[in-house]
């Protein structure tokens, strides 16, 4: 796209600010890191939307990037607000989503904005590692190589619920972590604590892990875990 003359507008987040602005999350780092490895100055924006942001992008050259500010910062990018989407969708004719691990978040930049600006004629699209993703999951999905391992992972069951549904019928093993794993553990009858648990997913964690059975396949959780009374303490206790 650069080599085409395209003005290129990056917009992404970091973390879960909530709609704050913390240090921490900053995008600015990265217009550096970008910078470096494209080998062509990244101008970067220290907001994502406003009067300030439409002169940056409505200033750049052909062939020029200007990275936003994280989008997160705004509590209205993860509602999808119409308005803040609005904001976002004025300032480029053409949409490249290339996030894959948010693509499935129906939020502003994710969701609101490709609306907005396929509604006015603009054209969207997949970006370059969006089509190895979802050519793997597709093409590569149906016939894989033996044996066929899977490692997920990842906080929530109900993310994911359709996609191990799938594997389940292609793959040998299917290793599960993350905190998504201890909804697994509670259909198994064990102790969670105050681990993070979709009490009301339990049934279809259950039902994973009787269809992995009835197919064979190996579905395994972690057997070792950090246990301890906070977060936030110094003192963890490692118990299998």
């Amino acid at each position: 796209m650069r080599d085409q003359g395209a003005r290129i507008i990056l917009a992404a987040h970091l973390g879960r600010p909530k709609g704050e602005r913390v240090p921490s999350m900053s995008l600015r780092p990265v217009a550096g890191q970008l910078a470096e490895l494209t080998g062509q100055p990244v101008a970067f924006a220290e907001d994502c939307v406003g009067d300030t942001v439409a002169g940056a992008a409505s200033e750049l050259k052909d062939g020029e990037m200007l990275l936003l500010e994280n989008v997160r910062y705004h509590a209205k990018e993860e509602a999808n607000d119409p308005a803040f989407a609005g904001q976002l969708a004025t300032l480029a004719d053409a949409y490249v989503n290339d996030a894959f691990g948010a693509a499935h978040r129906a939020h502003a930049s994710t969701a609101g904005v490709p609306e907005i600006m396929s509604a006015r004629g603009d054209q969207c699209a997949a970006g370059l590692l969006m089509e190895r993703e979802l050519q793997f999951l597709g093409d590569e999905l149906e016939n894989p190589d033996q044996p066929f391992v899977v490692i997920l992972g990842g906080a929530k069951v109900s993310d994911k619920i359709k996609v191990i549904d799938r594997l389940l019928e292609k793959a040998n093993t299917l290793l599960i972590g993350g905190a998504m794993a201890y909804t697994f553990k509670l259909a198994q009858g064990r102790k969670v604590g105050q681990s993070l648990v979709e009490p009301d997913k339990v049934d279809i964690a259950q039902a994973a892990l009787e269809k992995a059975k009835a197919r064979g396949v190996k579905l395994l959780l972690p057997s070792d875990n950090i246990v301890a009374e906070a977060f936030d303490t110094g003192e963890l206790n490692t118990k299998g």
